[in-house]
């Protein structure tokens, strides 16, 4: 009976997180402005370039979506969450404070910490990986997707991200 709880707990925790990041994803492409306004929007964040960026940050999240959902190949769709997230938080959250009703990061991290705990409980038996007998969970897999996913992320905003600078404010 455990088993099965566990099981449920993963496919509902799938069905939750794997359709929104789909969306989110979709939305960059499909949404009002577009992969343009996407565009604009990561260039005015800073990510250079910003078209790569917004092309490459849609992808994420349908592919991580996609592989959530359907419960395959755990942990890597946890870590490419876990990317975006960060991601998110140091560009498009930063210096907002916590609340998402006040631009900061508390949803990214949310979805972030979901991701782990999904790549530790694992897909389950209702998964893809359950059809194939690949079942990977437990502490090593949330260490590797919060790992690969932070160490991305690291890497990509060190490469890729300059920011305007604010001129500072003197008193003369």
């Amino acid at each position: 009976m455990k088993a099965r709880g566990h099981d449920v707990a993963a496919l509902v925790l799938r069905a939750t997180l794997g359709p929104m990041l789909f969306a989110h994803g979709w939305n960059k492409v499909a949404g009002p402005g577009g992969l343009k306004g996407t565009t604009g929007w990561f260039e005015a964040l800073g990510l250079k370039p910003a078209a790569v960026h917004a092309r490459m940050a849609a992808g994420t999240e349908m592919a991580a979506g996609v592989g959530i959902a359907l419960g395959a190949a755990n942990p890597l769709p946890a870590a490419a969450t876990v990317g975006l997230m960060t991601v998110a938080a140091c560009t498009d959250h930063r210096d907002k404070g916590f609340f998402v009703f006040k631009g900061g990061w508390e949803y990214v991290g949310v979805v972030g910490g979901a991701a782990v705990a999904l790549a530790a409980l694992g897909n389950g038996r209702y998964s893809v990986d359950g059809l194939l007998r690949r079942q990977r969970g437990g502490a090593g897999a949330a260490l590797l997707a919060a790992g690969i996913g932070t160490a991305s992320a690291a890497a990509l905003l060190a490469a890729c991200y300059r920011p305007e600078q604010k001129p500072e404010e003197t008193d003369h």
